[in-house]
């Protein structure tokens, strides 16, 4: 194994005297990252304090990767990356990201990617959560609200007893602060961004915090961050019934084929009555029976009216009778930020060179960790949510009682540190929207947009899955090589598309 030893310059960011500069300071140790990614993929440590008010205390490890730009005469400085999560590991994204970049991208940016702190090989965090208590959301009936309350609170003791003395420190504005602290290291003076779902929140939250030290941020698939974080989870039925009643459309106009309805009003119907069959008895699938509550926990699903349609179907068929239906449809998204915890495992064997042995529950922590410790705005009366509960599955059906119901933040043993980070600023930033998007909803997207008053959103129109320039070739790919590669943002929002 070939290293690499950076002896860099420190920049000015960090005033004289302040106890950061230590930081600044450090030489980087890249070596070849053993990810089965390609070779140009490097991987190092940066340290960070645990506590960013004791900077000189107890440090952690940040993993980091990079791929370094393809032309020296062309570079324009770093492209710092965020997949998402919170809990999702970000060191291999340079090898996700460059085959979907252009070449004038790549030739100006080294593209570098992190393990957020508490995440994969960044000193990981676990709570030893069972499978069953990692399940992120919960359908509502008064008989069971019991059980619901004693999982939040069973969550919370377990997070708080193995990592109390860390979870603390894990939130959205210190994995700012690090991203701040790899700027420095890396010996830039500013860094451009590219943050998807999740990562759309840290990254303005990055730039209320750094207005100066922010350069080309591109946010694909955008949360509002005046929603952080309960307003997220009760953000998703909304959207969730506006594609429920979409599909109904599509599937009524398409009834000869899937017999589900004439008309919205019967499509509907006939779904409402299989929810309350499979109440009454699960419904048999090929990874076992599903309840009512279970079969409307894939609400995102409705978005891909092609796919969950059959589903359905098959839903249908076996309540009456006939053989056990797909236990998923064949396109589904979880309903998370990003992706749910426990969906992106991580091996200590993605690392390289680094050891960390990541959690089985490690993406579940980090979870809890951020939506509870970023934020003050969680009831901490069990009976606020039972009511929320109420009024939003009133108001929204299919989901509603899912996106209100109780999470552990209601039992967190500590308050947030700091408040949650009031994004308001002029910084430029080119936002990337699917106009059915189910997780990173449009409403969302359009409350990014209205915090972020110098930046321009361009709408997919028609598109339907979590991810515009991560999901390959876009309309929309033209403006954002534009944005990166000449800082020019669109003279007006845009839409394209259908």
């Amino acid at each position: 194994m070939t290293t690499v030893m950076a002896a860099l310059t420190p920049v000015t960011a960090f005033a004289a005297g302040d106890p950061l500069q230590q930081y600044a300071q450090q030489k980087l140790r890249w070596e070849r990252c053993d990810t089965g990614g390609p070779a140009a993929l490097e991987c190092a440590k940066v340290k960070v304090p645990l506590d960013y008010s004791a900077p000189g205390g107890r440090k952690i490890d940040l993993a980091v990767s990079r791929i370094k730009a393809g032309g020296a005469k062309e570079r324009r400085g770093v492209l710092l990356m965020n997949p998402g999560g919170p809990g999702v590991p970000g060191l291999t994204m340079p090898a996700e990201m460059e085959p979907l970049l252009p070449a004038q991208v790549r030739e100006r940016f080294d593209l570098i990617g992190f393990d957020p702190r508490g995440v994969g090989q960044s000193a990981p965090v676990g709570c030893d959560l069972t499978d069953e208590e990692q399940a992120l959301q919960h359908p509502y009936t008064a008989g069971t609200f019991a059980k619901d309350v004693a999982w939040a609170r069973t969550v919370a003791d377990k997070c708080w007893a193995k990592a109390g003395d860390v979870l603390p420190h894990i939130t959205s504005r210190n994995t700012a602060r690090d991203m701040d602290v790899v700027r420095a290291a890396l010996g830039e003076k500013k860094i451009s961004y590219f943050g998807y779902s999740y990562g759309t929140y840290l990254g303005a939250v990055y730039t209320q915090m750094f207005p100066r030290r922010s350069d080309r941020f591109v946010l694909d698939s955008a949360l509002d961050p005046t929603l952080a974080w309960r307003g997220l989870f009760r953000g998703w039925s909304a959207g969730a019934e506006l594609a429920f009643t979409r599909w109904t459309e599509w599937a009524a106009a398409r009834n000869a084929t899937y017999g589900l309805g004439p008309t919205p009003a019967e499509v509907r119907k006939t779904y409402w009555e299989l929810i309350a069959h499979a109440d009454r008895t699960p419904v048999p699938t090929e990874g076992g029976a599903l309840s009512g509550g279970a079969i409307r926990s894939a609400y995102n699903a409705f978005v891909h009216v092609e796919a969950v349609t059959p589903w359905i179907v098959g839903l249908k068929a076996a309540a009456e009778g006939g053989p056990p239906a797909p236990a998923t449809p064949a396109a589904s998204a979880a309903p998370a930020g990003s992706a749910a915890p426990g969906s992106a495992p991580v091996r200590s064997a993605d690392a390289g060179a680094f050891t960390a042995d990541v959690p089985a529950d490690n993406a579940s922590a980090v979870v809890w960790a951020v939506f509870c410790g970023d934020t003050r705005s969680w009831p901490r009366n069990p009976e606020q949510y039972r009511r929320d509960v109420i009024r939003d599955r009133a108001t929204y059906p299919l989901a509603g009682d899912l996106g209100a119901n109780i999470q552990p933040c209601a039992f967190w043993k500590s308050a947030a540190r700091e408040p949650a980070t009031v994004v308001n600023n002029h910084v430029n930033a080119l936002i990337v929207q699917n106009q059915w998007d189910p997780q990173a909803t449009l409403a969302m997207a359009q409350g990014m947009r209205r915090a972020l008053h110098g930046a321009r959103m361009i709408t997919v129109t028609g598109g339907e899955g979590h991810g515009v320039v991560v999901a390959g070739p876009s309309c929309a790919d033209a403006d954002v090589t534009q944005y990166l590669t000449t800082g020019r943002l669109p003279a007006k929002d845009l839409t394209c598309g259908d």
